[in-house]
């Protein structure tokens, strides 16, 4: 009896042991929680099922939502888009500019409309102007007023007393541009840097000669390096434009009237050709000296040389100087492209067909 007693005391001796080595042990933090090895091992799935849903998303966000649902998707964005191939960041890419023009939409009354245009006049005239009448504005200006700045919302002023909501031309080059190949990175990036400010108003230039030839030759040899990029179409397009720009102006702002000599030129631009003239192995450069000779053929010379006949909107827009701007025109090989067409090249990071 005192032997199963001795034994007995020793067994729960034993066991009490065991149960304060087990409670110490329990008090011990572990190396690694299952809870977080597994969350880690889930998180795949949560990012497959993320980005299956993006587009879903993104076609449900229109003028009735919130900038914080915006937000969100550009937060699901930066998840998938290093995930994906080129074709599909680029369909994303649509998909966000067809989601931001759906979320600025704003559906105004005759006087919701007279208010906003008359807010329009006043920012031109003074921009630190506070907003007047804020209560005839349409609800979803009053919100969207409120919250520009947040999710690259912002008020941008289009000229001739327009304002309009715009997706910061920023949008693209911060969410996309990191993930995509350096054709469309370099694209995007450059395009939203150039379209922050304003480089057509009113019909005239806010660009110099300076700023004009560093992009005519930017978009040229964009194209002769990246002839496969998606954007060379508009590459193209752009290297056209700041050609055009650069030797002829606009109506508003041309570099002459009449291009008898250098006298008729505005000096700046004058200045700028003759260094770009310098250059070898541009298209560009070759125009330069193409549109120095012209200077110098007399009227008898450029008839002679030049069979130019003025179209009808150079003969509305020059009236007696037509005929030059069409022999100038034709002698540079300069395209006939509208500036101000439905694919919009000068306000976001890509262009935008309206």
């Amino acid at each position: 009896m005192v032997k199963f007693l001795r034994a007995s005391k020793l067994a729960l001796l034993l066991g009490s042991c065991l149960y304060l080595l087990a409670c110490q042990n329990s008090d011990t933090p572990p190396v690694a929680e299952p809870p977080k090895v597994q969350a880690s091992a889930s998180e795949p799935v949560d990012l497959t099922q993320i980005c299956e849903n993006i587009q879903h998303n993104m076609q449900q966000i229109d003028n009735t939502r919130t900038t914080f649902a915006l937000e969100q998707i550009n937060q699901d964005l930066k998840v998938c888009l290093p995930l994906l191939p080129l074709n599909e960041q680029l369909n994303l890419l649509n998909l966000s500019t067809q989601m931001y023009q759906r979320f600025l939409h704003v559906e105004r009354s005759a006087a919701e409309q007279a208010a906003f245009d008359q807010h329009a006049f006043d920012m031109a005239q003074h921009p630190t102007i506070q907003q007047s009448h804020f209560e005839n504005f349409a609800l979803r200006d009053q919100y969207l007023l409120k919250h520009k700045g947040q999710a690259y919302l912002e008020l941008y002023d289009a000229g001739e007393a327009q304002l309009v909501y715009r997706r910061s031309p920023q949008y693209l080059a911060i969410i996309f541009a990191p993930y995509m190949p350096d054709a469309e990175q370099i694209f995007i990036e450059r395009m939203a840097n150039d379209n922050m400010q304003h480089s057509l108003r009113d019909g005239g230039l806010t660009l110099d000669a300076a700023d004009l030839t560093e992009r005519a030759l930017f978009w040229e040899d964009y194209v002769q390096r990246y002839p496969k990029s998606h954007f060379i179409r508009d590459a193209r397009y752009l290297a056209e434009v700041y050609a055009l720009l650069l030797f002829k102006g606009t109506v508003n702002s041309p570099v002459s009237q009449d291009y008898v000599d250098e006298y008729s030129i505005q000096p700046a631009v004058l200045f700028e050709i003759k260094k770009l003239a310098k250059l070898q192995k541009s298209p560009l450069a070759q125009q330069a000296r193409k549109f120095l000779a012209f200077l110098h053929m007399s009227s008898e010379q450029r008839l002679t040389e030049i069979a130019a006949q003025p179209t009808a909107r150079e003969q509305r827009e020059y009236g007696d100087d037509a005929l030059v701007h069409a022999q100038l025109h034709q002698y540079l090989n300069l395209k006939n492209i509208s500036i101000h067409a439905k694919r919009d090249c000068f306000s976001d990071a890509v262009c935008i067909t309206r």
